[in-house]
C-alpha cells in the first residue's frame, strides 16, 4: 500500500497531543491503513509495542469489547506505567457509546492519545461534538487522489485512458487489485452492499433497500445538477414507489451520513452569504456511481465536475457553488483566508463554449485567482484568467517514486 502522506502530514503534529485524533471517510477508502503507518512511524520512533493498543472492531476477536463497560476495563487493564500510550480504535462506531469510553480515557488519563476511525458521519455527530466538548480534532479521508491512484496502480499518469479508467471506477483502493471489469463491479458492489446494510438499513431499520437504489440512481443520472425534491418524488412515482417529501430528506441525509454522497451549499458571492436552497449532490467515488448507473456511459462532462470536486476537498478546501447575479461558477475554493474559483468543461470545443466557461467570471470584480479546467491540450488562458489541462492539475506536484 502507498503512503498516504497527505493524511499522515496534516495528522502528524497530533501524535502526542491530548485531543482524540478523528479520521472519517466512506468504507475501504483506506482509513486502517493510514492507523498502521501511523503505527509503524511511532514504533522508528522508539514506541514500544506494549505502547500501542489497536482495536479494529471488524474482527471478531473483538466482539466482546463492543461493549462499551468492557472496552474501558480492557483498554485500563494495558495501562501499566507512566509512559505514553496510543490507542487506536477502528471502525468505533460498531460500539454502542463508544464517546463516552473515549471521554473517559481523555478525562482520567494523562498518558494517552488516542485515535479513532469511523465509516459514517456518526463521528462529526451533534452529541459526540457534545461529549467531547470540542476536545478533538478531525481528518476527512477520502479514496485515493487521481496521484495517489497513479502510484498504487503504476498505470501511465498523462493517458487519457488512465484518467478514464479513474473516472469510471473511482479510487478505492482495493479495486486496484483487479483488471478485469467483472472483478471491480463485483467488489464495488460488495463494498456498496456493506454500506447500504450497516450504515443506512440497521440504522434506519428498514426492511428493503429497493427505494434507496432508485434514489441513488436518480443522484448518480443528476450528479452536479441542480436538486429537486419535487422531480425526485415524480421520478419515483414513475418506478412505481411512492415517497413523502419528508421521507426524502431523511433517506438522502441517511446516505450522506454513510458518506456516499456530498452535500455542497451554493454561495453569494455578492451578498457573501452561504444559501441553504438550491443545492448539490457529489459522489465520494465515482466507482460506486458507475455501478448504480442507469446509462452504459456516465455523463463524462459531470464526472469531471465531480472529480474536480473530490480534489478539492482532498486538498484541504471548504468548497462552494458559486451564485452571481447572472449565473453560477462550478466552485469557489476556500483555505487559509485565500478564495479560488473553478470553471470546469470536458472541452473547450468552440469559440460558445470559450466564451461562456471564461465568460463566468467576467461579472466577478476581486483579483482571487480563476481557472478554467479542461481536457484540452492547447492552453486557452486569457484576461488573467488560468486555463489549465485537468489532468496536468491532478498532477500538480507528483513524483513518480
Amino acid at each position: 500500500m502507498i503512503k498516504r502522506e497527505t493524511y499522515l502530514s496534516r495528522i502528524r503534529g497530533f501524535y502526542d497531543s491530548d485531543l482524540i485524533k478523528i479520521l472519517v471517510g466512506i468504507r475501504r477508502c483506506g482509513k486502517s491503513v493510514i492507523l498502521k503507518q501511523i503505527i509503524d512511524e511511532l514504533k522508528e520512533n522508539g514506541c514500544e509495542d506494549s505502547h500501542i493498543i489497536y482495536i479494529n472492531f471488524e474482527y471478531i476477536e473483538y466482539e466482546d469489547l463492543k461493549d462499551y463497560k468492557k472496552l474501558n476495563k480492557y483498554i485500563k487493564e494495558q495501562l501499566s506505567d507512566e509512559k505514553k500510550y496510543y490507542i487506536f480504535l477502528d471502525e468505533v462506531q460498531k460500539v454502542d457509546r463508544f464517546e463516552d469510553v473515549v471521554n473517559s480515557l481523555r478525562a482520567s488519563t494523562t498518558n494517552t492519545s488516542i485515535f479513532i476511525t469511523g465509516s459514517n458521519s456518526k463521528l462529526l455527530s451533534q452529541e459526540l461534538s457534545s461529549v467531547l466538548s470540542g476536545r478533538y480534532v478531525l481528518f476527512n479521508i477520502f479514496p485515493l487522489s487521481y496521484k495517489e491512484f497513479i502510484e498504487l496502480s503504476k498505470k501511465k499518469p498523462k493517458e487519457e485512458e488512465t484518467f478514464w479508467n479513474f473516472v469510471k471506477w473511482g479510487g478505492l483502493p482495493n479495486r486496484c487489485q483487479f483488471e478485469d471489469e467483472n472483478n471491480i463491479k463485483d467488489y464495488l458492489h460488495s463494498v456498496f452492499d456493506s454500506i447500504i446494510l450497516r450504515d443506512v438499513v440497521d440504522r434506519l431499520g428498514l426492511k428493503d433497500t429497493t427505494l434507496f437504489d432508485l434514489l441513488l440512481q436518480y443522484i448518480v443520472d443528476t450528479t452536479g445538477r441542480e436538486f429537486s425534491a419535487e422531480n425526485v418524488i415524480a421520478f419515483l412515482k414513475k418506478e412505481g414507489k411512492s415517497i413523502s417529501t419528508e421521507t426524502l430528506y431523511i433517506y438522502l441525509d441517511a446516505l450522506c451520513k454513510a458518506l456516499i454522497i456530498r452535500k455542497i451549499y451554493r454561495y453569494d458571492i455578492h451578498g457573501k452569504a452561504v444559501l441553504k436552497t438550491l443545492n448539490k449532490y457529489y459522489m465520494t467515488d465515482l466507482g460506486i456511481a458507475q455501478i448504480k448507473n442507469n446509462d452504459f456511459e456516465i455523463n463524462k462532462s459531470f464526472a469531471i465536475e465531480n472529480i474536480v470536486y473530490n480534489e478539492l476537498l482532498q486538498r484541504g478546501y471548504d468548497v462552494y457553488i458559486g451564485k452571481t447575479k447572472n449565473g453560477e461558477v462550478d466552485f469557489i475554493a476556500t483555505k487559509d483566508k485565500v478564495k479560488e474559483y473553478y470553471q470546469v468543461a470536458y472541452l473547450l470545443v468552440n469559440n460558445d463554449v470559450v466564451e461562456r466557461e471564461f465568460g463566468a467570471f467576467r461579472v466577478i470584480e476581486d483579483n482571487y485567482p480563476k481557472y478554467v479546467l479542461s481536457l484540452d491540450k492547447t492552453n486557452f488562458s486569457q484576461n488573467g484568467i488560468i486555463h489549465k489541462n485537468i489532468i496536468d492539475w491532478l498532477l500538480e506536484n507528483y513524483v513518480r517514486n
